[in-house]
């Protein structure tokens, strides 16, 4: 999943630069439809944030379900090591899944700034 949001996030990364390429400059106003072009972009974002809270809150759902699975699991047979292990593995995946959701925020608020 984080390959995945990298590359999804391509679009904030490169927003500066999107802004720079769309605005046209003195000499090429009349050429470009400056309005459209942002809408298309502000569009393109809002789209990109949209699939990607989407992406990450069907992560968080999955694990969620299987870390609830693995603790009923874990309850009734505490003995098991190898249970508690993917118990742990399962807990610190859904971790760094709810931090994705931060990040995304962040991600998204600096997008939105350079964009306004």
């Amino acid at each position: 999943i984080k390959e995945l949001l990298r590359v999804m996030r391509t679009i904030d990364d490169r927003i500066v630069h999107e802004l720079n390429t769309t605005i046209p400059t003195a000499s090429f106003v009349g050429k470009i439809d400056a309005g459209q072009t942002c809408k298309e972009l502000y569009q393109s974002l809002m789209d990109a944030h949209t699939s990607r809270e989407r992406i990450i809150k069907n992560c968080i759902a999955q694990t969620s379900s299987v870390v609830k699975t693995l603790r009923e699991e874990r309850e009734k047979a505490q003995d098991d090591v190898a249970l508690l292990k993917q118990l742990r593995k399962e807990q610190t995946k859904l971790k760094l899944m709810q931090s994705e959701l931060n990040v995304e925020e962040v991600v998204n608020d600096r997008s939105w700034k350079v964009l306004s």
